[in-house]
C-alpha cells in the first residue's frame, strides 16, 4: 500500500523535466548510455534494457566503470541518463564530468535538482519519494520503485513517439516467451 500512494505521490511532482529528457532522448543521434550506482544501478541497467527494447540503441555503463576506462565509449552525440537519488555520488558525478567534457547531453534521475550532478544536467526528471517511504530512510525499496515506474513512463512515451510498431519490436526480441508469442501469432 505505501509503495501504490508513493507512486501516486512521485506522478503528482513530476514536471516539465520529464517531456525536456524524452525530447533529449527521441534527439540523441548517438548512443543512450544509461548509469547509477549502488540499487540505482540495477534500475539504470532495466531502463537502459526496455529502451533497447523500444529500438533506441541504449546500453548501460556503470559510471565506477568509467572512471577505468569505460568512459572511452563516450561521444558528443550521445545522450547520458544518470540516476542518483541524492545527487551525491562520486563516481557519478566525475563521470557526468567527463561525460560533459565531451559535449555529450545528461538526463538525471534525482530528488536533488540542486545538487552537483542536477547542476551539470541538461534535462532533470525529479523523482521526490517522501522521507519516510524508504525502511530507515536507507534502504532503497520504494525510490528504486519510483525512479522505475519514471522509466516505465518514459519509455513508453518513447515508444509512442517514435511509432515503434509490434513487428518492429518482434524483430528486436525474437528470443524468450515474448518471442515465441509472436511467432505463434503470426502463424495464426
Amino acid at each position: 500500500m505505501r509503495e501504490a500512494a508513493v507512486l501516486e505521490e512521485v506522478a503528482r511532482k513530476l514536471d516539465e523535466g520529464s517531456a525536456a529528457a524524452v525530447d533529449l532522448l527521441l534527439a540523441a543521434r548517438g548512443r543512450v548510455l544509461v548509469g547509477g550506482a549502488g540499487t540505482s544501478n540495477a534500475v539504470a541497467k532495466r531502463f537502459a534494457h526496455l529502451l533497447a527494447c523500444s529500438g533506441m540503441a541504449a546500453v548501460f555503463l556503470h559510471p565506477g566503470d568509467s572512471l577505468h576506462g569505460a568512459s572511452g565509449a563516450v561521444r558528443a552525440d550521445d545522450t547520458v541518463v544518470l540516476i542518483s537519488k541524492g545527487g551525491k555520488t562520486a563516481e557519478v558525478n566525475r563521470f557526468a564530468a567527463i561525460v560533459k567534457e565531451r559535449g555529450a547531453k545528461i538526463v538525471v534521475f534525482t530528488e536533488a535538482p540542486e545538487s552537483e550532478l542536477g547542476r551539470m544536467a541538461d534535462a532533470i526528471v525529479r523523482v521526490a519519494i517522501p522521507a519516510d517511504s524508504d525502511p530507515f530512510g536507507m534502504v532503497a525499496t520504494s525510490s528504486s520503485l519510483a525512479n522505475a515506474a519514471v522509466a516505465d513512463a518514459i519509455c513508453e512515451t518513447v515508444l509512442h513517439e517514435l511509432g515503434y510498431t509490434r513487428e518492429a519490436f518482434a524483430a528486436t526480441h525474437p528470443g524468450g516467451a515474448v518471442g515465441e508469442r509472436i511467432r505463434k501469432e503470426r502463424i495464426l
